[in-house]
């Protein structure tokens, strides 16, 4: 299945969304020590998913390594988000998350 860069750029710009959303729902978690992982794996991936989407909205000559690198940091967040049911936020970072990892890993092949 081939993916085109807008349906990946997409995803990603999903995914950062998602992403710095939690993190800001995380930081008003009661226990926001419990959540400091979270936090950081939600920074780590809107960061990357903003530069994915710049490395394909520029035709980057390392945009398929961006999106590799992309795919694995989403992933590692999306386990990371769906370790905490407590919080829907982490629910749905961790589906967008995980819907990014799959098209940019094809993105990538």
């Amino acid at each position: 299945m081939a993916v085109s860069y807008e349906e990946c750029i997409k995803a990603c710009l999903e995914c950062m969304e998602a992403c710095n959303g939690c993190y800001d729902a995380c930081l008003k978690e009661e226990n926001v020590k419990m959540m400091a992982d979270c936090i950081r794996y939600n920074r780590e991936c809107a960061d990357i998913c903003a530069l994915a989407a710049k490395a394909m909205q520029s035709d980057s000559p390392f945009a398929k390594q961006i999106c590799k690198l992309c795919a694995d940091i989403c992933e590692a967040c999306g386990k990371m988000c769906e370790q905490h049911n407590h919080a829907n936020h982490c629910k749905e970072c961790a589906e967008s998350c995980f819907k990014c990892a799959e098209i940019c890993r094809t993105m990538a092949s």
